[in-house]
């Protein structure tokens, strides 16, 4: 009997344990996009939650979706690349993606993994002819650095225009429904003190989130 409450026990821990995955996709390690990387580390591993980032430069992530990736997912053998990282996305309770806003949307390697990545039959598929999100069940967050001011790309609407196609396009499109999105502006020109708010707020969205 009490082997049962103990075993009990351990899978009741295991479960409460969230599974937190980064995507970052930025060029310069000392770009302050990592800096929010590293406090999102600190401050999920500090509520106990397990964390795996994926640098997309640094371990060279191919971004381009070829002819043979269509053809591996039609005879049901997904590349090797794509295998590993959809392995990351399915073990995530929470996936957040951190990243520079260039031209108003995402770097190429952060579009490229999501091409490749958030295939259909993975991330998606089709029922009676309408699309149905296969990611469910999981929470999305996004940290964007521009070097913009928050206040422009907030009055001529871009804000909204960027949230509609990551938040809803690719996040509440794969059938992940609770998504907060953070953009911090005009980075290269605050000063430290703001900056340092930046990473304040990080902390407390990543804290609200794993609760």
């Amino acid at each position: 009997m009490s082997k049962q409450i103990i075993n009990y026990s351990l899978k009741t821990w295991e479960e409460l344990i969230m599974n937190h995955l980064i995507v970052f996709a930025h060029p310069n390690q000392k770009s302050f996009g990592k800096g929010i990387v590293d406090t999102i580390v600190k401050v999920s591993e500090e509520k106990g939650a397990s964390v795996r980032v994926r640098d997309l430069y640094e371990i060279g992530f191919d971004p381009i979706l070829k002819p043979s990736d269509f053809e591996a997912f039609q005879s049901g053998k997904v590349p090797e690349d794509i295998a590993a990282e959809q392995e990351h996305i399915k073990w995530a309770d929470v996936i957040t993606f951190v990243y520079p806003v260039w031209w108003t949307s995402v770097p190429a390697i952060l579009k490229g993994y999501v091409d490749r990545v958030f295939s259909y039959g993975f991330a998606y598929e089709a029922v009676d002819g309408s699309p149905r999100g296969l990611l469910t069940g999981k929470k999305g967050l996004l940290f964007c650095t521009t070097g913009t001011p928050n206040e422009m790309y907030s009055e001529n609407g871009m804000h909204n225009s960027m949230k509609q196609t990551t938040d809803q396009g690719i996040f509440n499109f794969s059938g992940i429904e609770e998504v907060k999105h953070t953009f911090f502006g005009s980075v290269p020109y605050v000063p430290d003190e703001t900056r340092e708010d930046y990473l304040k707020e990080v902390s407390k969205i990543v804290k609200d989130t794993l609760q």
